[in-house]
């Protein structure tokens, strides 16, 4: 793989990703600069690989992270195993307040959908709450998630069929949207040019608690 490093973003560049997302050109350049700090982080290649994805928005080092790992492939869809600049900011994008409430919810819904097959399974969502409740330290009796599980089908599973669709998913959001709460990420509509700290592990914090949360269901 040839090193994509370029420590200086076009104009060009900055116009095309900003007539495609809800950033301007400064924003896009913020963006930039944070990419730069990311992608270097461990090799200087102009890509953010998984590590470096883990360590700089989850400061997650050895320790396996479920939901760290499914929210990097869905930021890598080209699916060669990196991030790119593109792909930085229009993932980014789904996540800034003016985004459209829909795409926030394809990427909740994605998110749930584990083995990419069109549906939430409650095994899925047994996975991702055990993983969550690991990555916090807490323990619930496997009893209590089983009915939580349970009682969530039982409100969103409408066809009866064992499984969420997309539009089960949709219709449930709208009569829940504080389960989109944490699919908006204010900084992105403040992000600056030139504040970016020496370490993006600080800038970063600010925004990435919100990936750190549990998506509620």
């Amino acid at each position: 793989m040839g090193c994509n490093c370029v420590k200086h973003l076009k104009s060009e560049r900055r116009n095309d990703l900003a007539t495609k997302t809800c950033f301007n050109e400064a924003e896009i350049g913020a963006l930039y600069e944070l990419f730069r700090k990311l992608s270097s982080s461990i090799t200087d290649d102009g890509l953010i690989s998984k590590e470096e994805f883990w360590i700089g928005l989850f400061r997650i080092n050895k320790k396996q992270s479920l939901l760290a790992d499914r929210i990097f492939q869905l930021f890598d869809f080209k699916h060669d195993g990196v991030i790119d600049f593109e792909e930085f900011v229009l993932s980014l994008n789904v996540f800034h307040p003016e985004a459209p409430q829909a795409e926030k919810v394809a990427f909740s819904f994605h998110l749930y959908d584990i083995c990419q097959t069109g549906y939430i399974q409650q095994k899925e969502v047994k996975q991702l709450i055990l993983a969550l409740l690991d990555e916090s330290d807490l323990t619930f009796p496997d009893d209590v998630i089983e009915a939580i599980i349970r009682k969530t089908f039982m409100d969103v599973d409408k066809k009866g069929d064992g499984k969420i669709d997309v539009e089960e998913w949709k219709e449930f959001v709208i009569h829940n949207p504080l389960l989109l709460k944490h699919m908006t990420v204010p900084y992105l509509k403040t992000c600056k040019a030139g504040r970016l700290d020496d370490n993006p592990i600080t800038e970063t914090q600010r925004f990435t608690n919100s990936f750190k949360t549990p998506f509620p269901i």
